[in-house]
C-alpha cells in the first residue's frame, strides 16, 4: 500500500517537475511563453468585451476598426509564428474585418494557439539561430519572438483605449475575483 501511495504521489509531482525544470532549463523561453501566455489572455479578453455592435468603431478615421483590428492581429500571429518555427503559417480560419465577431475571436484564439505552440518549441540554445522575416529579413529567434509578444502588447494597449472610449474596462483594469 505504501509502495502505491508514493507511485500515486510521484505520477503526481513529475508533471510539475517537468514543468519547473524546462524553466530551468530554458529560462528565456520560458519568459517569452509567460508573456505570451498573459497578453492572449488580454486580448481575448478584450474581443470578448467588446460588444458586436462596436466591432465597427474606431477613434479617427485613420485608425483600423475593431474589427480590423482583431483579423489584423490574428493574420500577423499565423504569419510570425510561422517563422519562429520555420513552419507553414497556421491553417486556422482566416478572418476579415467583415467577420461576425464569434469568427473574428475563434480566428484570434487559433493564431494565439498556434503561437503558444510555436514558443513552446523554443529553447534557449536555438534563440540566436536566425529566421526568415518580414520583408524577406533575417532576425534572431529571440528577434522574432520580442516582435510577436511586443505587437500583442501594442495592440492590446490600443484596444484597452477603445474599450474606455466605450465605457467599458479592459480586462487588466477590471477587478480581480478572489
Amino acid at each position: 500500500m505504501k509502495r502505491l501511495i508514493c507511485l500515486a504521489v510521484l505520477c503526481l509531482i513529475a508533471p510539475m517537475g517537468a514543468l519547473a525544470q524546462d524553466a530551468a532549463t530554458n529560462p528565456l523561453s520560458a519568459t517569452l511563453s509567460g508573456i505570451l501566455s498573459r497578453y492572449s489572455k488580454n486580448l481575448i479578453g478584450t474581443a470578448e468585451i467588446m460588444p458586436a455592435s462596436k466591432y465597427g468603431y474606431h477613434p479617427t478615421p485613420e485608425e483600423m476598426t475593431f474589427a480590423q483590428a482583431m483579423a489584423h492581429i490574428a493574420t500577423v500571429n499565423n504569419f510570425s509564428c510561422g517563422k519562429l518555427i520555420e513552419g507553414p503559417p497556421a491553417p486556422g480560419p482566416k478572418t476579415t474585418d467583415k467577420d461576425s465577431k464569434e469568427k473574428l475571436i475563434e480566428g484570434l484564439k487559433a493564431s494565439l494557439n498556434y503561437c503558444t505552440e510555436a514558443f513552446s518549441k523554443l529553447t534557449d540554445a536555438r534563440l540566436g539561430d536566425k529566421v526568415p522575416f518580414f520583408g524577406g529579413r533575417q532576425v534572431t529567434r529571440l528577434g522574432a519572438a520580442l516582435e510577436v509578444t511586443h505587437d500583442l502588447a501594442d495592440h492590446y494597449a490600443s484596444l484597452a483605449v477603445y474599450l474606455r472610449l466605450n465605457g467599458l474596462l479592459p480586462p487588466t483594469a477590471q477587478k480581480k475575483m478572489k
